[in-house]
């Protein structure tokens, strides 16, 4: 096989084929980058993460039935709760993890689709738009079901909504790319000229990616803070706490508004994003068929890729952890006050491990496992509630303590782990493994809370025994972590790309530079191998 840099020196294009026109690199403006910025103020996940499940858990609750009596002569109380649901009578529990398998299986492949569109031509801005539209008009049309009876038309749009943010979040996740930014390109400059070397680059494309990603967590954390403290002022307005009606009613409000904002914050993301080009097509394939070859190609040789496996593994377990831990309230008022406290603290959070990372220059795997130490504290914190009812997750002070807590030092991890997917996947192919991982994360997301389930119920409903399996699976997790090497999979991924050149299955791009451990111009246009 012929290596990355055998390839760079050779400058005759593979026979049979002409040289590819020359890609010039496109500088990420300032202007840009804060559009970026604001455009996730807008996609902050209040909508289709934070208020459509609780508005949704919140109407099955309101429109079932306790099942000890006769049908729908009882309301829910503290009992069982039940409602028909897809040809039988269910748990509105069970409905809520029925309804998240089935959004789970639509991500999964609308995810893995849109991917291949993302990464070949110049897609990714649409559908990035598409999404942003559909979402936003899914927030409004909650203003629509406002009353209990209307819960199958929550349904529906408690399915479109978690598909929409999730899409729209993946497919903006690529731009605006590090090595795009003016300090990098003159750093890639003078690694060409041999005035630096390849690693001091490496290392500050890395901190830069890490700069884009918390800078971006914070702006879009302080932002959100503004929008929830108007949120509160809505609630007051509409007397949320004087009636259950009232309550719901302001749920569907809220989701409106933070759909309105949504749209506001995204039109100049829509207007001033610079269209880069992707990936070109490969011969006999077309946008409905190279999803497939894209994912059969990657799972032929992802044995090579090793360290991307390691964290794909780190990724699920850990993911398994956090989604077992968060807390959920059902008043509206009670989970905007919350919210307020937790995303204040994970403003001022991931600004102050993003200030340390670059003070003294630190790795993002070294900050990532410092951050998932604190993870594991928050299950030990559970964990001491199993024999004492004095701790662990038990009394209303805790719920606030807890808030605090996750944003400040658990927040950090939404930041580091999506840098830390970019450190070590293949980029010609990045939204594909973005995908993959959304995938995955989402997977976690069901099988924690069932194991946990059971757990509870052979402990004779102790609900803070499943702490002592999500502690066990917390340290099993960072122990991947931790044998990850970030330099072997630099060249496991420029393996990875050469493969995929010698095979024909992809076009590869000027992007391979970025993998390579040779310095290569972007001027220059690589071919396959």
């Amino acid at each position: 096989m012929v290596s990355i840099q055998d390839e760079k020196l050779s400058s005759a294009p593979p026979a049979g084929r002409a040289p590819a026109p020359v890609k010039p690199a496109i500088t990420t403006t300032r202007l840009e980058l804060w559009c970026y910025y604001l455009y996730y103020v807008g996609n902050n996940g209040l909508s289709g993460f934070n208020f459509g499940p609780s508005q949704f858990q919140n109407l099955l609750f309101l429109a079932g039935y306790d099942p000890s009596n006769e049908p729908f002569t009882t309301p829910c109380g503290t009992g069982s709760c039940v409602l028909p649901y897809l040809g039988r009578v269910r748990d509105v529990n069970s409905i809520v993890l029925l309804t998240n398998g089935i959004s789970f299986a639509i991500q999964a492949v609308v995810l893995l689709i849109i991917g291949a569109w993302a990464d070949y031509g110049q897609w990714r801005p649409n559908i990035t738009i598409f999404f942003t539209i559909v979402a936003v008009a899914v927030s409004f049309a909650w203003l629509g079901v406002e009353d209990a009876s209307k819960w199958q038309a929550g349904v529906a749009l408690y399915i479109l909504g978690l598909i929409t943010y999730q899409a729209s979040i993946n497919s903006g996740r690529r731009y605006p790319r590090s090595r795009d930014l003016p300090e990098v390109q003159q750093s890639r400059d003078l690694v060409n000229s041999g005035e630096k070397t390849e690693e001091d680059h490496a290392r500050l494309e890395s901190l830069s990616r890490n700069r884009i990603s918390n800078i971006s967590f914070t702006v879009c954390s302080v932002g959100e803070i503004v929008i929830l403290a108007i949120m509160v002022g809505i609630l007051k307005a509409v007397k949320s706490e004087e009636s259950t009606e009232n309550n719901t009613r302001a749920f569907s409000i809220l989701l409106a508004f933070s759909g309105g904002v949504w749209l506001l914050c995204a039109l100049p993301w829509f207007i001033f994003e610079k269209r880069r080009p992707g990936l070109d097509l490969p011969p006999g394939t077309n946008l409905i068929t190279i999803g497939i070859k894209q994912v059969y190609v990657a799972a032929r040789e992802c044995w090579k890729l090793k360290q991307t496996f390691l964290y794909l593994l780190f990724y699920f377990l850990m993911g398994d952890v956090l989604n077992t831990t968060v807390i959920v309230a059902y008043s509206t008022l009670d989970l905007t006050l919350l919210l307020i406290v937790g995303i204040a603290a994970q403003a001022v959070g991931i600004y102050v491990h993003w200030f340390v990372q670059k003070r003294y220059k630190i790795p993002t795997k070294t900050m990532l496992i410092f951050n998932v130490v604190w993870i594991i504290v928050l299950t030990i914190w559970g964990l001491i509630g199993v024999h004492t009812n004095r701790f662990g997750f038990k009394h209303v002070w805790e719920v606030w303590a807890y808030q605090a807590y996750y944003g400040f030092m658990v927040c950090p991890w939404y930041a580091y782990s999506q840098t830390m997917i970019s450190e070590v996947s293949p980029l010609p192919q990045m939204f594909l493994f973005f995908a993959l991982f959304s995938v995955v994360g989402k997977t976690s997301a069901f099988i924690g809370p069932l194991v946990s389930s059971a757990i509870i119920t052979a402990s004779n409903d102790n609900d803070n025994m499943p702490f002592a399996f999500l502690f066990g699976l917390g340290v099993l997790s960072t122990i991947f972590l931790w044998m990850i090497d970030i330099d072997r999979s630099r060249k496991e991924c420029a393996e990875f790309i050469a493969a995929e050149g010698s095979r024909n299955a992809f076009t590869i791009s000027a992007e391979i530079d970025a993998q390579s451990d040779t310095p290569v111009d972007h001027s220059e246009v690589d071919s396959k191998v």
